[in-house]
């Protein structure tokens, strides 16, 4: 696929668009049901013509954001995991914050201890790696991503270079307390919620706005004169660090107060679409 031509910041200017857009993709970019509706990729579309790159960032791998990709037509840089794996448009690495090995066996003893009811799963490059394949909860990812997870454990599948994420699932007071617990454990890991179910932990190192950063300084743009889009609390750091954020109608009220403004429509009402037409104008 032909990559499309970015707008030099002055043909921005001019034109009053934003030097790019990021957007999460769960709760943001996807509907209720996970998929790209036909108006959303239609925004996607409309931005390539108008020369502004559109950057997926989110806490997925790589792997499970090429699908949607395709479907959007966009080629571009990926943020993964957050903020902790970031990839440019050929798959060349940008940014990488792996937690060390010997850390990240260390948070899976834990968990495996001290919150027994959360299902943890590791991530890491290429790779998601879970001790048990039936798990329901795993069995749920694999169907929203689209990729399957390997059985086995940690030692087996990461070498020195040390993985970039944990995923633990489970009922929201679970979750809640792995939240303060992990965090008041590993107070060097960066430890947050993206949803009442889903607690993510990574390299105190990553954010989403340092994936952003990366992505700007590859592509030589302006971070200032992005925009953002996000719906959980692992956006909130990229929500601020833009003038131009907008968090989902479907959004809490906290990632709500982090944005400088709120979609109009939610995701199952193409809010993010709905926003780019009228940015685009």
């Amino acid at each position: 696929m032909e990559m499309e031509r970015i707008l030099t910041e002055s043909e921005k200017d001019v034109r009053g668009l934003p030097s790019a857009v990021f957007t999460d993709v769960d709760g943001t970019l996807l509907d209720g049901s996970h998929r790209v509706t036909p108006r959303t990729a239609a925004a996607a579309r409309a931005l390539a013509e108008r020369g502004v790159p559109l950057v997926l960032v989110s806490a997925r791998m790589p792997e499970a954001l090429s699908e949607i990709q395709a479907q959007l037509g966009r080629p571009g840089p990926v943020v993964c995991y957050s903020g902790a794996y970031v990839l440019d448009s050929a798959g060349a690495e940008l940014l990488s914050c792996p937690i060390a090995l010997g850390c990240a066996l260390e948070v899976r003893d834990y968990v495996a201890c001290d919150a027994p009811d959360v299902c943890c799963m590791a991530y890491g490059y290429h790779s998601w790696v879970t001790s048990d394949r039936s798990d329901p909860r795993v069995v749920r990812e694999e169907r929203i991503v689209g990729v399957r997870s390997v059985e086995g454990r940690l030692e087996d599948h990461f070498s020195e270079r040390g993985l970039h994420k944990f995923l633990l699932v489970g009922e929201p007071d679970a979750i809640a307390r792995a939240e303060r617990e992990v965090g008041a454990a590993f107070p060097s890991l960066a430890v947050v919620r993206s949803s009442a179910t889903l607690c993510e932990v990574m390299s105190g190192e990553a954010s989403k706005t340092r994936g952003v950063r990366a992505v700007c300084e590859h592509l030589g743009i302006s971070q200032r004169d992005a925009a953002a889009f996000g719906d959980g609390g692992n956006d909130v750091d990229m929500l601020r660090a833009v003038p131009q954020s907008w968090a989902m109608a479907n959004a809490p009220a906290e990632v709500r107060a982090a944005a400088a403004h709120v979609t109009a429509l939610d995701n199952d009402h193409d809010g993010f679409a709905g926003t780019i037409f009228s940015l685009l104008g």
